[in-house]
């Protein structure tokens, strides 16, 4: 079952795409532009011109899904892109945010331990 969680990879393209694009369209666009792996399970975010429309795609075990979400008014937030890159790795809380509506700009997240990729605790640190 597909669900978006922290323990996924996800990475936003930093172009606008058509939203008339389904699955074939953009897993073209992530194997051939963003030049990444389409059957890991990382997820692909990509958003129409205007910024009401946002799809999601990710390989699924056997198969892809596409999710789309249009906003009825308003416009999703997008965080500031790095020139030069075709795509951008996105944390699941920068994600969340951006889909739930949340200004970007006034966030502010409080420190927390993190285990995984960035060593933060030493057993030396406390003996």
């Amino acid at each position: 079952m597909f669900g978006l969680e922290d323990s996924r990879r996800y990475y936003v393209s930093q172009r606008y795409v058509r939203m008339n694009l389904g699955i074939n369209g953009l897993s073209k666009l992530v194997s051939q532009e963003l030049k990444r792996p389409l059957l890991n399970g990382d997820v692909f975010i990509f958003f129409g011109k205007n910024r009401q429309t946002v799809k999601l795609l990710c390989w699924d075990s056997d198969g892809f899904l596409l999710y789309q979400k249009r906003l009825e008014k308003g416009t999703f937030e997008l965080p500031r892109f790095k020139p030069g890159l075709k795509a951008v790795e996105m944390p699941y809380r920068t994600l969340s945010a951006i889909m739930r509506g949340v200004s970007l700009k006034s966030v502010r997240y409080r420190s927390r331990l993190r285990i995984g990729s960035r060593a933060v605790f030493q057993p030396s640190d406390y003996q």
